[in-house]
């Protein structure tokens, strides 16, 4: 298949974004045969498992993909990527939590995402390019801790402003500027 054969857009939803008025969800609806990892029914929170989810769809598609991740579906790219190779043309990471510092209440606690393998999170190079889209006011991560992880990543920075955690919550249902990233990533090779 050659490079510019038009990529399959994957949404990588975070733990808790299967929600009607979610920015991933409008996408979706925007990018023909556009694939959702889809929502665990059990070990909701175990790493693996939800790496799995993703590479099992991933397994589905011949040529390449775009990634696009929110949230917790940010550390699932990353440590899939860490295991696994399949032709992936870029990754939209948006909004990555801290998984290494104490989230907020009704978030997994540290003890709860180290049991269940979140930690210590990967800090390689992505095999992929990739854009790490951060708020300045995210109460599920610093900015600068996220700035950190970009650099290990090999990732493209782009500062969103105070979006909060960029979802419902936050005030952000669509977000157009994903469709550009995920345009942007389509292209690369």
């Amino acid at each position: 298949m050659s490079l510019t054969a038009r990529p399959t857009v994957v949404i990588v939803p975070g733990l808790r974004d299967h929600v009607p008025d979610h920015w991933q969800i409008a996408l979706t609806g925007k990018i023909t045969d556009a694939r959702t990892v889809p929502p665990l029914e059990k070990d909701r929170l175990s790493r693996d498992a939800q790496v799995a989810a993703l590479d099992e769809v991933l397994s589905d598609i011949s040529g390449p993909v775009v990634l696009v991740a929110h949230s917790a579906g940010v550390m699932t790219t990353v440590h899939w990527a860490q295991r696994h190779r399949r032709p992936v043309r870029g990754a939209l990471l948006a909004t990555p939590p801290d998984f290494e510092t104490p989230l907020p209440d009704g978030y997994p606690t540290l003890d709860a995402l180290r049991d269940n393998g979140w930690t210590p999170v990967p800090r390689t190079p992505l095999p992929f390019p990739s854009i790490v889209a951060a708020s300045t006011n995210d109460p599920l991560a610093d900015a600068d801790r996220v700035a950190g992880l970009a650099r290990a990543w090999g990732s493209r920075l782009v500062d969103l402003g105070p979006v909060g955690h960029l979802n419902p919550a936050s005030g952000y249902g669509e977000w157009p500027q994903a469709e550009a990233f995920v345009r942007e990533l389509g292209r690369s090779s």
